[in-house]
């Protein structure tokens, strides 16, 4: 019906012209209110919880979030042109078959954040309801399946709304926290730990590069004709805007609080709005999640398709099989979440390491290969099909990006788990992601721009 929300039909399958519709600035609201929630401001007490001053702390979330959404928002840019999901177009570096070793790490990038988000939704649905809990996470998970099986309209529609509720409830908590709380001894006398800075920076920034997987999903039905600029600019503003203010109020609001925010996270903040506001700040804090969640669910179910879909060589879904994966993500995801939240805000310091580690060489690879070497020029019948222009398996993208793995290892600081052999001599400081960017990408761009200039003419 006209003006109305249908089911999407569509799933890893190229979306026809005819279909396409929108406007970028629609990827304002969306990936606004996508950041603007309670898991960035959990993200952004982390780089207090490292040791880093407060005052040092809000220029890391500034500095690592402005870093991090360039190559977030150049893969936003990719939608458009190609519409298809972003881990498709990953075939036409890595090969149809070799594409499936970077999609499995994206899988569980999906599932460790969807249940991350299912943890802090549920403690704010569980406060709501007097639900126990764990039920709560499940009916959590549950919501967000069904937001992503309706798809593509629903979800930017539900980012507008979202986006507004999350301005009025973050503009009274900052409010809030700047009134009733003294900041100046929090801000006061600060030094700068220059290892603590750069690990704090590698936690924004990871938050930033983590989105790089799907969120040209999320721009993929605008038409093919709209503006690279505007894309990545509409994209940029939403993302670094909203990330930004939400996790300046967690790394403040840590810092006054300690322990009485760290594992009860969501009851802090709404502990900050006073006794009459405990519904309605529940409420805002549940819509708000369910955003990313949903994003989250979404982008999960069209990888494992891709996964899969490598082997059966089918590029579109029946809506029951479509259907079936949001279905697996969801009871994938809810399970880790009730196994898993107990020690939150640790495992998620672990997680975000994990995952820069091994997507920021896949980003690099990929933002080569679109902007430098094959210039937005691709054969889409030929992402689907293993015998096609693309291969099986590309050697040098696999090696590129193996290496990009590797040599992150020396520089790499995960305390606990991973110690490089390099790290003492940076004052302990980690900039392995910096590493994991640049050197897969030039080392993709040196040994495939022969091969990519010679096969471009004949595409």
């Amino acid at each position: 019906m006209a003006g109305g929300v249908q089911v999407e039909r569509r799933s890893i399958d190229p979306i026809p012209e005819s279909e396409r519709h929108g406007s970028p600035r629609s990827l304002f609201t969306l990936w606004f209110a996508g950041n603007m929630q309670i898991t960035s401001a959990v993200t952004g007490a982390l780089t207090v919880l490292v040791g880093l001053h407060p005052l040092w702390a809000l220029v890391a979330i500034a500095v690592g979030n402005a870093v991090g959404g360039v190559p977030m928002a150049l893969h936003a840019a990719q939608g458009p042109k190609l519409g298809i999901p972003q881990m498709i177009q990953s075939r036409a570096q890595f090969g149809v078959y070799g594409a499936v070793l970077p999609l499995v790490l994206v899988v569980l990038m999906y599932l460790g954040y969807f249940a991350s988000g299912n943890v802090l939704g549920g403690q704010a649905l569980s406060a709501i309801t007097n639900l126990p809990v764990d039920l709560s996470i499940v009916l959590y998970a549950a919501l967000s399946a069904t937001i992503a099986i309706v798809g593509y309209q629903l979800i930017h529609r539900f980012g507008w709304l979202a986006s507004t509720v999350s301005v009025v409830m973050f503009v009274y908590l900052t409010f809030r926290l700047v009134t009733t709380q003294d900041l100046g001894p929090v801000l006061a006398n600060a030094e700068l730990d220059v290892p603590a800075f750069l690990l704090a920076l590698s936690l924004t920034a990871s938050w930033q590069l983590t989105f790089g997987p799907y969120v040209a999903d999320t721009s993929r039905y605008l038409p093919s004709n709209t503006s690279v600029r505007a894309t990545f600019w509409w994209t940029y503003g939403g993302t670094v805007l909203g990330a930004s203010w939400a996790m300046s109020f967690g790394a403040l609001a840590y810092a006054v609080a300690g322990k009485a925010f760290k594992g009860h996270e969501v009851a802090y903040v709404v502990g900050l709005g006073g006794e009459a506001l405990v519904l309605p700040l529940l409420l805002a804090i549940s819509l708000g999640k369910l955003t990313i969640n949903v994003l989250n669910i979404y982008g999960g179910y069209m990888t494992v398709a891709t996964t899969m879909s490598a082997f059966t060589r089918k590029v579109g879904l029946s809506p029951a099989t479509r259907i079936g994966y949001i279905a697996l993500v969801g009871v994938l995801g809810g399970v880790i979440a009730v196994l898993g939240r107990g020690d939150f805000l640790s495992n998620f310091v672990l997680f975000l390491h994990f995952l820069l580690y091994f997507l920021t060489p896949w980003s690099a690879i990929n933002l080569v290969d679109f902007y430098l070497l094959r210039k937005e020029k691709y054969d889409l019948e030929a992402m689907y099909d293993p015998d096609g222009a693309y291969g099986r398996w590309c050697a040098p993208a696999l090696i590129a990006y193996f290496i990009g793995i590797a040599v992150q290892t020396p520089f790499s600081n995960v305390d606990g788990v991973v110690t490089g052999p390099l790290v003492e001599y940076m004052g302990g400081a980690d900039i392995a992601w910096i590493i994991g960017l640049l050197a897969p990408g030039v080392l993709y761009w040196a040994a495939m721009r022969k091969r990519i200039r010679e096969a471009l003419p004949a595409a």
